[in-house]
């Protein structure tokens, strides 16, 4: 929630890592489960999970909007959106390659 295009991508991937690696780990943790609980905390999560992102992509550009500023929102939520893609696209070409080690 900066004015750092960067910053914004980087804390929306490390969030991403961040959930993955808890929904990776824990049933591995835990043992597997079969309940009903499990299709609530996932939509829940995926629920969150929106509203994290919105928050860190979107709250900047919104606040320069409703400032007066008519360039610079859009050029920060596309900046922001073009590096969290390019993010994206790493964590991609990692798994491409990690599937031939």
């Amino acid at each position: 929630m900066t004015k750092n295009y960067f910053l914004n991508a980087l804390s929306g991937a490390l969030y991403v890592v961040l959930v993955a690696s808890f929904m990776y780990y824990v049933p591995k943790t835990f043992g597997p489960s079969e309940s009903v609980m499990i299709p609530i905390a996932i939509l829940s999560l995926f629920v969150l999970s929106v509203c994290v992102m919105a928050c860190l992509f979107g709250y900047q550009p919104v606040k320069l909007y409703l400032e007066g500023e008519k360039k610079a929102p859009l050029e920060l939520l596309v900046k922001t959106v073009a590096t969290f893609a390019g993010f994206t696209v790493l964590f991609l070409v990692g798994l491409f390659f990690s599937t031939f080690l």
